[in-house]
């Protein structure tokens, strides 16, 4: 049984979204691990750090590698990390001196991280494209169309729907922007080793963080960034952004749905079970429910942004409990967004 509402057997249907879940599952954290491992150990074999031919055949064996994900849960249990019983896996596979040597949990980790990352933004760069053209053809459609303003929820003076339409629709390119510089911002691989320094790497540490980087499609860094999480809080603070303003057309399209008013009609409402006269805006509805959750969940993010010294048990594991949760909430919301859009059939005052 499932007690969150994004795989929970029923409530899913309401909040699922397949897509965001496959770029979170289990299976796939667990390849971009292997990925940091395969590319870690290739990049001190060239090193030299570790014998080349045996840097090689770990790298290759690690590739192909079937994890026994109950003895990492095991593990996870005992050491607050997936990363130790991976190790001891991984080993038994592989020449053990040239695995993971002089890396740690949180390289492998927060790497992993931003790989899913990277994946979850190419996403909902495609659904805020989608939605804006979706609204774009609103625009076009009803654009003309009159309708009262209302402000403070009150009848203010008479406007056209594409005034109401345009202010969905502009913040879409303004979170276009900021996701390119959120991504630029977090899309960098972590390699600090024990204590951040990369002492174990001697000479070679700016070698091994190129190599691993260009292999894995990220930016090399000067230092780790395992303590300095302003990245990963700016990025969940963009998809609370984005929930926000998907949140605000939902306000507005359940308000205009109401009876007496009733300037949208949309198709595909939801139902009463002991009301059949009533049509729900739930779309519209979910999109508040979802916006007000991200809201309230970017603050956890902000509390684990302060890591103690050199490296924190407590608000790196808030970051695992929070930061999936906001990402689905995102995708959910997006793909609403969109459905709710195209399933408008009239906007504009009645006549």
């Amino acid at each position: 049984m499932s007690l969150s509402v994004f795989d929970h057997p029923w409530l899913s249907g309401l909040f699922g979204d397949p897509e965001m879940a496959a770029v979170l599952a289990p299976e796939r954290q667990m390849a971009h691990m292997l990925a940091f491992e395969a590319a870690w150990s290739r990049a001190c074999g060239k090193a030299g750090l570790f014998e080349a031919t045996q840097a090689e055949t770990a790298a290759l064996a690690i590739e192909t590698a079937e994890i026994d994900l109950a003895d990492i849960a095991a593990g996870m249990a005992q050491d607050g990390v997936p990363i130790p019983r991976l190790v001891t896996q991984l080993k038994a596979l592989a020449p053990a001196e040239a695995v993971h040597k002089g890396a740690t949990s949180q390289d492998v980790v927060d790497t992993a991280l931003v790989l899913a990352l990277r994946e979850a933004s190419f996403l909902i760069a495609g659904r805020l494209m989608e939605l804006e053209t979706h609204l774009k053809a609103l625009e076009d459609r009803f654009g003309d169309a009159p309708l009262m303003g209302r402000t403070r929820m009150q009848a203010a003076t008479e406007i056209t729907v594409r005034d109401r339409v345009l202010a969905w629709r502009l913040p879409i390119a303004d979170h276009l922007k900021t996701l390119d510089q959120k991504r630029a911002d977090v899309e960098k691989v972590q390699i600090g080793g024990a204590s951040g320094d990369r002492k174990a790497l001697g000479n070679k540490g700016d070698f091994v963080v190129s190599e691993v980087a260009t292999t894995l499609g990220l930016a090399p860094t000067d230092k780790t960034w395992q303590t300095m999480r302003h990245g990963i809080a700016g990025y969940a603070s963009f998809l609370s952004l984005v929930t926000g303003s998907l949140g605000k057309i939902g306000q507005d399209i359940a308000l205009m749905a109401q009876q007496g008013i009733e300037c949208v009609s949309i198709s595909g409402a939801g139902g009463s079970s002991a009301m059949p006269h009533k049509q729900n805006p739930v779309a519209a509805e979910l999109l508040v429910t979802l916006a007000r959750y991200n809201a309230t969940q970017v603050s956890a993010m902000h509390h684990a942004v302060v890591h103690e010294q050199e490296r924190s048990g407590t608000a790196w594991s808030l970051e695992w409990m929070v930061l999936p949760q906001m990402l689905m909430a995102t995708g959910r919301s997006l793909s609403m967004a969109i459905q709710l859009v195209q399933n408008i059939q009239k906007l504009g005052d009645p006549a």
